[in-house]
């Protein structure tokens, strides 16, 4: 409707209150069916811990040890040994947690991938 003079105004603002509307029922459906919820809701993932990347979540969520080291790095970190845990995030943010800050799994029991093995 803004991009194309040939559309009338009356059929942009269905289409607009068409997407409005199925936001709505998604996000209604998905407080309420936990199915719903899985379906179009992601979880944390962890990507690094105590020194070493998970190659198999990296690969799974599509996502280079060059952007966990630049997160690292943003977050004020220049040694790898120094951080106990990075998590990508739902809203794809990565969230760095220094050693010493991890003494309880709380804050990663809804995190996946968080009880696979570290990798050689």
């Amino acid at each position: 409707m803004l991009l194309s003079p040939d559309t009338p105004l009356l059929a942009g603002l269905v289409g607009f209150a068409t997407l409005i509307f199925l936001q709505f029922i998604i996000t209604w459906l998905s407080v309420r069916i936990q199915f719903i919820h899985n379906l179009f809701k992601s979880q944390p993932a962890l990507l690094f811990r105590n020194g070493r990347f998970l190659s198999k979540a990296l690969a799974r969520q599509r996502v280079t040890e060059s952007e966990i080291r630049a997160a690292i790095r943003e977050a004020g970190h220049l040694s790898l040994e120094d951080i106990a845990a990075v998590v990508l995030e739902t809203d794809g943010t990565f969230s760095i947690m220094p050693h010493g800050q991890t003494s309880s799994r709380t804050a990663l029991s809804d995190v996946i991938y968080a009880d696979e093995q570290d990798e050689p």
